[in-house]
This record gives C-alpha cells, sequence and structure tokens, in this order.
C-alpha cells in the first residue's frame, strides 16, 4: 500500500465537547449545581487570553468544557438548529436519578418535556441557561458481561430491520442481549434451546 491511499483516523471515543458559555459562574451553576458534574480544571482559554476555560467531568472521565468571559450574560432563546449545529447533548444517567430527574427540575422551574420514551432508552429534554438542548437518557438495558450497550444496538437493530419493525423495541433487546449471550459465555448443555420445565 502507497503512503499517498486513503486511511482512516480511527477514534476511540469522545475525548471532549467545548461549549462557548456565558459568564463563568453560570457555567457552573449549571454543569455542576444542576448536572452534578465536578469541576476539575480551571485556566484561561489558551487561544483568547479574555475567556475562562473550565472543564467539567460529566461521569465516565472524559470533559466538557466551557468558554466564559464575565462580560456574557446567558441568553435563553433555542440555539440553532441549522445545518451543522448541533442539536442537542445527551447524558447517561441511572434509572434511580431519571426517575428523579422531573421533580428536580421542577423544583427549579425549569421547563422539560417530560419522560419520553425512545424504545431502547427513556428521555427527558430541557435547555441549559443559554439554550442548549439538554437530553438525560437512560438505557432500558445492561448490556451482558462483555459486551457494550453498542453491541447490544447493533443486535437489535438487526433483529428490527430483518422483522420488519419501525423502531427498536424491548423485544429486539431481550433477543440481542440472548444471542450475545449465547456467542460470547460456553455451556456444557448441547441444546441451549427455550425449554418449558413446568
Amino acid at each position: 500500500m502507497s503512503d499517498n491511499a486513503l486511511r482512516k483516523m480511527q477514534v476511540q471515543g469522545v475525548h471532549h465537547i467545548t461549549l462557548v458559555g456565558a459568564d463563568r459562574q453560570t457555567s457552573i451553576d449549571f454543569w455542576e449545581g444542576v448536572l452534578g458534574m465536578p469541576l476539575i480544571f480551571d485556566q484561561p482559554n489558551l487561544d483568547d487570553p479574555n475567556e475562562g476555560h473550565l472543564y467539567f467531568d460529566p461521569g465516565d472521565g472524559r470533559l466538557i468544557t466551557v468558554f466564559t468571559n464575565d462580560g456574557r450574560k446567558p441568553d435563553p432563546r433555542r440555539t440553532p438548529t441549522v445545518p451543522g449545529a448541533v442539536h442537542h447533548l445527551a447524558f447517561n444517567v441511572s434509572r434511580a436519578s431519571f426517575v428523579q430527574a422531573v421533580g428536580r427540575l421542577d423544583a427549579r422551574g425549569i421547563r422539560h418535556s417530560g419522560p419520553v420514551d425512545r424504545g431502547f432508552m427513556d428521555s427527558l429534554y430541557f435547555t441549559d441557561p443559554l439554550g442548549l438542548l439538554i437530553e438525560l437518557a437512560c438505557y432500558k438495558f445492561e448490556p451482558p458481561a462483555g459486551c457494550r450497550h453498542a453491541d447490544v444496538l447493533i443486535e437489535a437493530h438487526r433483529l428490527r430491520v430483518a422483522r420488519g419493525d419501525y423502531n427498536i423495541s424491548e423485544a429486539h433487546l431481550a433477543d440481542a442481549i440472548e444471542m450475545l449471550v449465547e456467542r460470547g459465555q460456553q455451556s456444557l448443555s448441547e441444546d441451549r434451546g427455550a425449554k418449558d420445565p413446568y
């Protein structure tokens, strides 16, 4: 293969997402005070000495960073949704946190969508103080040991398409998980099919 051949640059996950924020305190109050992301790093924006650069941990050790300037004020109007714009950011939450989210948003007077069933997950939408749509997402399943959520979802997708169904449902997830366990976990049984012992 020649050095000039097209090759992919294989990514291995999201490193960080950087947002343009308003003032420093609004960013801290929202990302840490509402969403619980610890502020772990605070320094000047190395490309603009008039801005600060705050780093928050969304829970997986990766980063959400925000450029701040105390001369900028929050504008709650919805951020643009034109081609090339960010539509929303989705954050994973546990089932325990998800079922508490409506009450906690209501206590702050934050308007939200209420729970939305997405087939493979439940979602809740609201905007940050600058009009960016935020989603709290809670998977309806746990992947088998040694598998990732993406492994279950690709198998569930294949089952959905083969069955001619409109979207992934819990039945597709359950069947995908069973398939992944059968592929990944050995058994001494010669026949691992479903049985009726009653």
